[in-house]
């Protein structure tokens, strides 16, 4: 019987990005190294529980869900965030950003600074800037400031990022232009806690980081595993947690990594490829649109 594996999710340690699996042990995940495996037939979605503990009934869940929690362990992960505001007493300094993703796509967050750019890396940006740094209670009133004053979004759903990717504009200075304008707008807004620290515009790029200056333009994304499915690609780009591979007769599709997580894996004997796994093709953006 072949060894099963157990996915904890996609981590970016200071070396690039890692599978974790079950049990502690990671997977280096360099350009070119090939990813295959399958869902073995009759296998179910289970939640993976929340800040380290085991989900009490082992609930089943939806393929669809990147969370891979049941409602109340969804609940109780979120619930010790900072996302929620559950952590007002933290006393380490954070940090205000703008992170880009696409045209049209920048963002707002905080992060902590020992965190340094994990946070970006996490989310798939491809480029950024630092906009402040004080206590939490602060960056978060600034995080509010810009969404209230400039309409500045905190949040962009992984969907969106992955559909313009396969149309970034060509140069590092192309892609710095929408955060260089919303920084300058920021910085001069009436309004900053006192506590806050602004920091100049320095617009760091990521592109080459992940992978996509090279990665062949991505056709369509993963949108679950399913019981007796495989995928069989070479990896060519990882941005966020999602793998960008080049999948034979399909050119390049997107895996989120948080798919995986909850299911039991085996290796893949499929050679290159999809089986039975359904994508949703992206939209197709025109050539020199931006």
């Amino acid at each position: 019987m072949a060894q099963v594996w157990t996915c904890s999710g996609l981590r970016w340690s200071p070396d690039g990005p890692v599978l974790v699996w079950a049990g502690g042990r990671c997977s280096a995940l360099p350009r070119g190294k090939r990813i295959a495996f399958a869902v073995p037939e009759g296998s179910g979605r289970r939640c993976v529980g929340a800040r380290g503990h085991a989900c009490p009934v082992g609930a089943a869940v939806s393929g669809r869900s990147p969370g891979a929690r049941c409602g109340e362990c969804a609940r109780l992960d979120r619930a010790h965030s900072v996302a929620a505001d559950a952590l007002a007493g933290d006393p380490r300094p954070y940090r205000v950003y703008l992170a880009w993703f696409g045209p049209g796509m920048v963002k707002v967050g905080i992060t902590a600074v020992e965190r340094a750019d994990a946070r970006l890396l996490e989310q798939g940006a491809v480029c950024f800037s630092r906009l402040g740094t004080g206590p939490l209670m602060a960056a978060r009133r600034t995080e509010e400031l810009l969404r209230a004053a400039l309409q500045v979004p905190d949040r962009i759903p992984y969907a969106e990022k992955r559909a313009v990717r396969s149309a970034l504009p060509k140069t590092a200075a192309e892609r710095a232009v929408e955060v260089r304008e919303l920084h300058a707008r920021a910085v001069a807004l009436k309004g900053w806690p006192e506590s806050l620290r602004p920091e100049p515009c320095q617009v760091t790029d990521l592109m080459g980081v992940f992978g996509l200056d090279e990665a062949p333009r991505p056709s369509g994304e993963v949108v679950e595993l399913v019981p007796g499915g495989a995928v069989s690609g070479e990896l060519a780009a990882v941005a966020g947690p999602d793998l960008h591979l080049a999948v034979h007769g399909r050119g390049g599709v997107v895996l989120d990594t948080r798919l995986m997580t909850g299911w039991e894996l085996v290796p893949s004997a499929v050679e290159a490829g999809l089986r039975a796994v359904p994508v949703r093709e992206f939209r197709r953006i025109p050539d020199g649109l931006f």
